[in-house]
């Protein structure tokens, strides 16, 4: 993660959305200062784009206050070091649910006023609108999304991939496999391979026996993995036909699809669930400013539009009724979302308390197995 400038009196800086362009001159003769920009940290791509039009644009011309994006790729560390270098310039965080919940409890975050997010439009209040634990101390959940497995349509010309044992069953769909360089997922769908129920999945991961059958199943496939580090890498590479199957993040591999065609079928079969948060970083400068963006953004309207651009789900139950067709293509949003019915029944439910617990140990565990033989490294570029 980079961020390009130093921050004072916060700059004018190239991003800001046109509303504040427009006002700038009247400002300007005026005497007023323009006002400063939100600095939010978050995760590119298309994803970052749906942001732009639902959240971002819409911000700016109600308030005037323009938005500056870094790009984030999760965790805490950069969070870390931005906060220790003694020069703030972050505000915003659009963090994954169990990173947030950690960040909070290291006093990384700001905590969030009990009061600040707006009732639906029938008046329901917030906290009885959001899915139950949406709304923490120093986070709110804002969207569901989900990272998935997915394949190479021209890989497979008969017979399809369908489920999570697929993935690992190279005799009879062989193929380049594509995960993520985290341990995040992979040990669940290691598990799941071998048929353990889901509801046994963290109960057999918390102890050594589920680790050592886990990377069991991963030593088997190995010779054919390829690491992901950036989330537009899973699509391309399938898209390119680099790799035949990939985990990625379900709403990258429908943006590929929708925009551009790409031969991409998503696996619903064991698909993790999970949370994005908006939070900010203690130290901020523009507190109030970010508590009223993310009351902005939170609104129910906010969260439908998010998702008629991209398909991830809104965590407010107002918005999931809106829910309509993708602005572009016009596709029913409904059946591509994490939340679909059909695809829960297959799903993973990430336990955000076993994550917490097991950060270091699985961290430890996946750069010794990433290290043996030494190829450290694996395949990423």
């Amino acid at each position: 993660m980079t961020c390009d400038r130093k921050r004072t009196k916060r700059p004018s800086v190239w991003l800001a959305a046109l509303g504040w362009l427009l006002a700038a001159p009247v400002a300007a003769e005026s005497g007023a200062e323009s006002p400063a920009p939100l600095t939010v940290l978050t995760w590119g791509g298309a994803y970052e784009a749906s942001q732009r039009q639902a959240y971002f644009a819409a911000f700016t011309d109600a308030t005037g206050i323009p938005i500056s994006t870094v790009h984030y790729d999760g965790g805490l560390a950069d969070l870390r070091r931005h906060l220790a270098s003694g020069d703030v310039t972050w505000d915003l965080v659009d963090m994954v649910y169990a990173d947030a919940l950690a960040a909070c409890d290291a006093g990384l975050l700001e905590p969030l006023p009990v009061d600040l997010l707006a009732p639906s439009p029938t008046g329901v209040a917030a906290r009885e609108d959001f899915l139950p634990g949406a709304i923490t101390r120093c986070g709110v959940a804002h969207l569901v999304f989900s990272t998935v497995l997915a394949f190479d349509e021209r890989a497979f010309p008969g017979v399809k991939p369908g489920s999570v044992a697929d993935f690992f069953d190279l005799e009879r769909f062989p193929g380049k496999r594509a995960l993520r360089r985290v341990p995040v997922g992979l040990m669940e769908w290691a598990l799941l391979s071998y048929q353990v129920p889901r509801q046994q999945l963290y109960n057999l991961l918390s102890t050594e026996r589920g680790f050592d059958l886990a990377f069991r199943r991963l030593d088997q496939i190995r010779p054919h993995l390829r690491w992901w580090t950036s989330g537009d890498q899973p699509a391309r590479w399938l898209e390119s036909g680099e790799v035949a199957m990939a985990s990625g993040f379900n709403g990258r591999f429908f943006h590929a699809q929708v925009a551009r065609g790409a031969p991409i079928t998503v696996i619903w079969d064991g698909q993790l669930l999970d949370y994005n948060s908006w939070a900010i970083l203690r130290g901020s400068d523009q507190v109030a400013e970010a508590r009223r963006f993310i009351r902005h953004a939170t609104r129910t309207e906010a969260m439908a539009a998010l998702a008629s651009l991209i398909s991830y789900g809104p965590t407010r139950y107002s918005a999931q009724q809106r829910v309509g067709r993708h602005r572009a293509s016009g596709v029913a949003m409904a059946p591509h979302l994490p939340t679909a019915p059909s695809h829960l029944s297959g799903a993973i439910d990430r336990d955000h308390d076993w994550y917490a617990r097991t950060a270091r140990l699985r961290a430890r565990r996946f750069e010794a197995w990433l290290k043996r033989d030494g190829e450290a490294q694996g395949g990423a570029d």
